[in-house]
């Protein structure tokens, strides 16, 4: 395991401008989010809050409001998220990561393995640590391998490959949270509605990996350095773990969760919480319980999701997010099954389609600024694949 030279430390801290730089003691790049999470929503937090404020001219508000809003889920959301603070400052996805990858000996089989962990990891980090996590890995692995074409079909693949892993569980993604919780799903139903079409992500995602080259000239992986592992540290995070999937589980009551988790985590990690997805979840909240209460609006919106709720919430997630569709929508319907079909099939598709999708995209074009409209084509190419494949999934099946 070598150290970074200057000439490498130098490259990648000019191409990869989303990460804070190189720790001279350790020899590796240290990862940084630099509020990339909080920028990439601010435009679905402001406008959710802009429809709040209309609807509550509308329905006046009133203390009522409090009992829109599901504290559960924000509980939930907000415990997981800080839990993933604290194994990410351990480097604990990135050592195993790099461990999987000393058995990695060609391009393909390098951007396999990144793939494959991003898909499995997103069932319970969820999709948006996964992307943020290992994406910057990627192109570091790659960039230090001098083999740079294979970066941006990887990149691509390993969004696609968390939005569709982490649909298979309730703590993969916020939307799947939210609907677990809201219409009290058992865990048996939803990993049985959910395995087809995670089954069928898969078969795509492996068949799409044949495009990436299998051989290439003097390639070598490079393995970073990482700072040795506290085990104490990590022992007191997985156990933090364990206790926020009981509360998801109704093991535990969420709130004592939530305060465990506060207690026993640094308070510095307090700030990588993305607190402009609880706001976004809270003005949703209020927005759809004020819809609820206008008549008209609310029988409107009944009929016109009946028997229609996976193409209508399949076609909302390709304009607002799948996360504002889940719980627009959910109000509406009791149809669970294919309402969480849909906010998951609608995951891909445009850019926007899931938000998690704008952290590849945000880390791949800092690192290549020129390759924008190459990164979008291919990204909306392959991610049309995949719409595709759901809908003939759901007609067949």
């Amino acid at each position: 395991m070598r150290t970074l030279s200057q000439k490498e430390e130098k490259s990648i801290e000019e191409s990869i401008k989303v990460w804070n730089g190189i720790n001279p003691e350790w020899g590796v790049v240290i990862l940084s989010r630099k509020d990339s999470k909080t920028r990439k929503r601010e435009p679905v937090v402001s406008v959710s809050w802009v429809l709040a404020f209309i609807s509550m001219a509308f329905v006046f508000p009133s203390p009522s409001y409090l009992q829109y809003i599901d504290w559960r889920v924000l509980g939930y959301l907000f415990a997981l998220m800080l839990v993933a603070a604290g194994f990410r400052k351990m480097f604990v996805f990135t050592r195993f990561s790099g461990f999987l990858l000393r058995y990695a000996h060609t391009p393909r089989q390098v951007a396999s393995l990144l793939v494959w962990i991003t898909f499995f990891s997103s069932m319970g980090i969820t999709n948006d640590v996964a992307l943020i996590t290992f994406v910057p890995l990627t192109i570091v692995v790659f960039s230090l391998c001098n083999e740079k074409k294979p970066i941006l079909m990887t990149v691509v693949l390993q969004t696609v490959a968390a939005n569709v892993g982490s649909a298979l569980t309730p703590v993969g993604n916020p939307q799947n949270l939210f609907l677990y919780s809201f219409y009290a799903i058992p865990l048996k139903t939803f990993l049985l509605t959910m395995f087809p079409l995670v089954s069928l992500g898969a078969l795509l995602i492996g068949v799409l990996l044949l495009l990436i080259p299998s051989q290439s000239k003097d390639f070598q992986v490079q393995i970073q350095e990482v700072p040795r592992l506290d085990k104490k540290e990590f022992l007191r995070y997985l156990l933090l773990f364990m206790l926020s999937i009981g509360a998801v589980f109704n093991v535990v009551p969420w709130y004592l969760a939530v305060v465990v988790v506060i207690v026993f985590s640094e308070k510095i990690l307090l700030k990588n919480v993305d607190y402009s997805l609880l706001l976004t979840f809270i003005a949703l909240f209020v927005l759809v319980g004020n819809l609820g209460e206008i008549e008209i609006v609310s029988n409107t919106l009944q009929r016109a999701l009946q028997g229609k709720e996976f193409l209508t919430s399949l076609v909302a997630s390709q304009i607002i997010s799948n996360v504002p569709a889940a719980l627009l929508l959910s109000q509406f319907t009791q149809n669970s099954e294919q309402l969480l079909l849909g906010v998951n099939a609608g995951g891909c598709g445009t850019l926007f389609a899931s938000m998690a999708s704008v952290i590849s995209f945000t880390c791949y074009t800092h690192y290549k600024p020129s390759e924008v409209g190459k990164y979008l084509a291919v990204f909306t190419w392959i991610n049309m694949l995949f719409v595709a494949l759901f809908l003939g999934g759901w007609v067949v099946l």
